[in-house]
């Protein structure tokens, strides 16, 4: 009897509803590289789902954890506190959006940095209803389920969600669905369905992570937040996956003239460790009383000491302006395929928080089929790339913005030998 393979281990071993991407086993990584138990190289385009902006192992986030450890790994701030989650509350309270007075708790993951700031809206405003967007992604939690916009496979068999939640349209001017339409559904929710004075929040993704990398336009966010100040609703944005440079500034909420109320962080926050944060006007975020908050994770020493790092390494290597680098080369190497991949119909994306979408050429209807044959084509090439899309017909592109320029460039060949090999043969 040979020996048994680790995917028959890990089928046997791990529930199926953990969905694996590719049947890579990561034996080592540095910044933008991955190798496998077997000696294999591949370029990762990936970044364990946008949490390595600043790549894998950092040496300044590893050197700040290292010390970390040698001072203490867990007390939990709400028994003892420690200096330097206050000093991270205070440098994201400075670096967040809005020009006003903010504070800061610390969680564990996205989701619970959703569901806190749910929990917080409906604490300061007295009421229950929050809106989301169809094609958003907020999380596994029940919570966050009901706010993600998207069935199969987020809420697919898990029974009833939370009530009070409603959808409305994200305009995306290729699928048809204009900021007027977007905004005309809020106001046709108003009238038909939840009294606004009953609404705690809207919350929106700057840039729809799982939905597509469709950005929010402008005019939509001003738009919101005239309908939140004319009704008292509070406008959550969840910069879970766009946070952290990723966009070209430190937060994709910088592109836009409005500020949101509260803002939910994880994923880049800690370069790899789990870390999530809530920031927000002070007054909102003092409205739940004393133990409201809180969990026996939130703001782990090591999370904390290794976003610091995080943070200072944006500063120092100029993260936001050499993700607009990345990101334009990526564009221009895609536009220079449109004439000849008919395929493609759009690329986009701020910054180095890209994508690219591919129709069928003759049903001109999005196939995923297409998108997965990339992938695989790429997969084999020692290229990681990820899919998404309500259709999911998008690639998305989420490499490290500290990827070596030599690696970069590999990684474009690959990925234009790709997907010329895939349109080429239908």
């Amino acid at each position: 009897m040979g020996a048994i393979s680790l995917t028959d281990r890990k089928n046997a071993a791990i529930s199926r509803g953990v969905g694996m991407t590719t049947q890579i086993y990561a034996e080592r990584a540095e910044n933008a590289e991955i190798w496998d138990k077997d000696g294999r190289r591949y370029i990762d385009f990936a970044a364990g789902i946008a949490v390595l902006n600043t790549g894998h192992r950092h040496p300044r986030v590893i050197e700040a954890v290292k010390a970390q450890l040698d001072r203490f790994t867990h007390t939990c701030h709400q028994v003892v506190p420690y200096e330097n989650y206050v000093q991270l509350a205070e440098r994201l309270n400075d670096a967040t959006p809005g020009d006003f007075a903010k504070k800061t708790i610390f969680v564990t993951t996205g989701a619970e940095a959703v569901e806190n700031a749910v929990k917080i809206a409906r604490s300061a405003t007295g009421r229950s209803a929050v809106i989301a967007f169809g094609g958003g992604f907020h999380g596994r939690t029940f919570m966050g389920m009901a706010l993600t916009g998207k069935v199969i496979p987020y809420k697919v068999g898990f029974g009833a969600m939370p009530g009070d939640v409603f959808h409305v349209p994200f305009p995306i001017e290729l699928h048809g669905v204009s900021i007027e339409q977007s905004i005309a559904a809020v106001n046709k929710l108003f009238a038909a369905d939840v009294d606004p004075k009953r609404v705690a929040a809207i919350i929106i993704e700057p840039v729809q992570g799982e939905g597509g990398f469709y950005p929010a336009p402008a005019a939509l966010m001003r738009a919101l937040r005239d309908l939140c100040d004319l009704h008292g609703i509070l406008l959550i944005a969840d910069e879970v996956q766009t946070g952290f440079a990723r966009t070209g500034k430190m937060f994709a909420m910088d592109h836009h003239d409005v500020a949101p109320d509260l803002m939910t962080m994880a994923k880049s926050l800690a370069g790899g460790f789990p870390l999530a944060a809530v920031t927000g006007r002070a007054e909102i975020m003092d409205a739940p009383a004393p133990g409201g908050l809180g969990g026996t994770y939130g703001g782990s020493p090591i999370g904390i000491a290794a976003a610091h790092a995080v943070l200072d390494v944006i500063e120092e290597e100029q993260l936001c302006e050499r993700a607009d680098q990345l990101g334009g080369r990526l564009k221009q190497r895609l536009e220079a395929l449109r004439d000849s991949v008919p395929e493609i119909v759009d690329i986009r994306g701020p910054g180095f928080m890209n994508a690219v979408e591919f129709n069928d050429r003759t049903t001109k209807l999005p196939s995923a089929d297409f998108a997965n044959r990339v992938r695989l084509a790429a997969l084999e090439r020692g290229l990681i790339l990820l899919i998404c899309g309500l259709h999911g017909n998008v690639i998305r592109f989420l490499a490290p913005i500290t990827i070596q320029d030599s690696v970069f460039s590999e990684a474009l060949d690959i990925l234009e030998t790709s997907i010329l090999a895939v349109s080429g043969g239908h």
